[in-house]
């Protein structure tokens, strides 16, 4: 049996230090175990206790701790770990790192360790913009380390856009992925192109020739889309785009080259992924064209059924009583349109959100589509934000029914399910 991958986490000290416990929890949840480092800013944030209990391990937190470094702590620290996550790196921390100095246990480890490291930034939107922070994110990818960027969002001061830490989960599906490229150094994770600026759409690392899906071109949509009433309002749906993030991100650690058409979804790129970033359902659809040709098409967005048939070009105002004038006309079906296409994919996979009838609708799905398979979830509870999901797969040959399982596992099977077909 393979040896549990192992993971040591250095808390930073900023709000996002709360978010911590729950990667933990989605680290442990996976098979992999976890030793804490936590700094003496983060403690300000989460307490020890808290941390070893999640983690079931000892949570260090100082470079001085006599009975430790007898046995020089920091560096069999740093050397037992397969891959090394400071999540949250405050602007201070990553600009230690960034300059080499090692003056508490975090940094020091840092220098002194030869495994791979993942940063999780978190800060303030106006921190993250500065030039200093930009310069040492540069000077940190440049020098091997991977940088996965922040979600824009509502910051706890009150503030809104970059910088806000993203979710656990989509952290937890960054570690699974590199977990899975099998870097056995920095020096290595360096070579395979990590410094690429994941802004720069470049992917993260060069796919391995020995991997399954190497030299196919896989498409995949992800997310809500979003039509616009007026400027202030729109038609969407509650899609988190967590399980076609999860689906991509397996797809390319199997090697093949990925294309993501995402709808507008706060989740980081996953690692070696081309992102498009799309809102409407006729943007996505001109977004998926001009990614053909692909091997294999995934579509798992949750494209709206229905446009607003013009756009107001001002606020719509109540009127008394009245309802608003809106009148709906029907987006395209990219789907149905992808399967009649002349660059039709090999293999070309739907997904189906149902509340009832699950296996009925999916089978009327897949002959109506002209697709290969349906994956079909019960979107009901709290599937379509939530971290889990369980789905019916059809395909002309049959079915089968994968019981709740987490997004990125459902993903890992699916992209497995893939290579078996294909051969």
């Amino acid at each position: 049996m393979d040896k549990p991958k192992h993971i040591l986490l250095i808390i930073g000290g900023g709000i996002a230090a709360y978010k911590a416990s729950e990667l933990i929890r989605l680290i442990k949840k996976s098979g992999m175990t976890v030793r804490c480092v936590l700094t003496e800013s983060g403690a300000q944030f989460v307490t020890p206790m808290t941390l070893a209990a999640l983690s079931e391990n000892e949570v260090h937190t100082t470079l001085w701790s006599l009975k430790n470094e007898t046995e020089m702590g920091h560096i069999q620290l740093s050397r037992e770990a397969d891959l090394i996550v400071i999540c949250p790196a405050t602007a201070n921390l990553l600009a230690k790192m960034a300059g080499g100095i090692a003056d508490d246990l975090a940094t020091t480890l840092l220098l002194a360790t030869d495994a791979p490291v993942m940063a999780v930034p978190a800060m303030n939107v106006r921190m993250w913009q500065h030039a200093a922070t930009q310069r040492n994110i540069k000077q940190l990818q440049n020098d091997g380390i991977m940088v996965m960027m922040p979600d824009e969002g509502d910051m706890a001061c009150g503030e809104y856009g970059p910088g806000r830490m993203p979710e656990p989960e989509a952290v937890m599906t960054q570690i699974s992925s590199l977990m899975s490229s099998a870097f056995s150094s920095t020096s290595e994770f360096a070579a395979s192109e990590l410094g690429a600026n994941p802004l720069d759409g470049q992917p993260a690392f060069a796919p391995d020739q020995h991997r399954p899906l190497h030299g196919k071109h896989i498409l995949v949509t992800a997310g809500p889309t979003r039509e616009p009433i007026d400027p202030v309002r729109y038609i969407a749906n509650r899609s988190s785009g967590r399980q076609g993030f999860a689906i991509a991100a397996a797809a390319a650690e199997a090697g093949a080259k990925v294309t993501l058409v995402a709808g507008p979804v706060h989740l980081a790129t996953p690692v070696g992924v081309l992102r498009v970033d799309v809102e409407t359902a006729l943007e996505m659809e001109a977004a998926v064209e001009a990614a053909l040709p692909a091997n294999i098409a995934i579509m798992v967005a949750a494209v709206a059924d229905w446009r607003a048939d013009s756009r107001s070009e001002q606020k719509i105002k109540k009127k008394g009583d009245a309802p608003a004038p809106l009148q709906l006309t029907e987006n395209p079906d990219i789907l149905a349109g992808l399967a009649r296409h002349a660059q039709r994919p090999d293999l070309l996979i739907g997904f189906a959100a149902e509340t009832e009838k699950i296996a009925e609708h999916a089978k009327a799905k897949l002959a109506k589509k002209g697709c290969d398979w349906i994956v079909a979830n019960d979107v009901s509870g709290d599937v379509m934000g939530g971290a889990d999901n369980s789905v019916h797969i059809i395909t002309a040959h049959g079915s089968e029914i994968w019981e709740r399982l987490p997004k990125p596992e459902v993903a890992r099977q699916l992209v497995q399910k893939i290579i078996e077909e294909i051969g």
